[in-house]
């Protein structure tokens, strides 16, 4: 009896041990490159100011949230980042995006990730140039329905401190 509890606890012990390992492992490769995808498509929407595709890239819910890059931009819900999104096509105009340093990360189930990297931002504003070299982004994506979509994403823009100079 001892030896039949002994051999079931050990044969417990190795299923939940090596599920989620065998998970990521099965999973990880092809929801990495969904992640990628959903990036990619963020800065193709962006650039092409496609507001559908927008929709499909954040989950429709009143809990997601977005950090800008303005101290007081925290948009909480996806009526606010709808909004904010549209106000910000309404005003600019010829943007290309560039990313790099992106780092992808999903946890054990599959079902979250959360991602780094960053972007080399350039637009039209009112017939002016503009850029954002090295913005940072980073958040946090679910997988819903089958499908990966922002949860959480913050932007910030590097800021010289001036530490040890002069």
């Amino acid at each position: 009896m001892k030896l039949i509890y002994s051999t079931l606890v050990l044969c417990i012990l190795l299923v939940a041990s090596s599920s989620c390992d065998q998970k990521k492992e099965y999973d990880c490769k092809e929801d990495t490159e969904a992640i990628e995808n959903l990036l990619e498509n963020y800065i193709l929407a962006n650039e092409n100011q496609d507001f559908d595709l927008i929709e499909n890239i954040w989950a429709p819910d009143d809990d997601i949230i977005l950090y800008g890059t303005d101290s007081d931009e925290r948009l909480m819900g996806w009526s606010n980042i709808r909004d904010a999104i549209k106000n910000q096509f309404s005003h600019i105009t010829d943007t290309y995006i560039s990313a790099s340093n992106q780092l992808i990360k999903i946890n054990c189930t599959g079902n979250t990730a959360w991602f780094a990297e960053t972007l080399n931002y350039n637009y039209m504003y009112k017939g002016v140039a503009h850029k954002y070299e090295g913005l940072r982004f980073t958040g946090v994506v679910e997988k819903i329905n089958g499908d990966w979509v922002l949860v959480q994403a913050h932007l910030s823009v590097p800021a010289s401190v001036g530490i040890g100079k002069k």
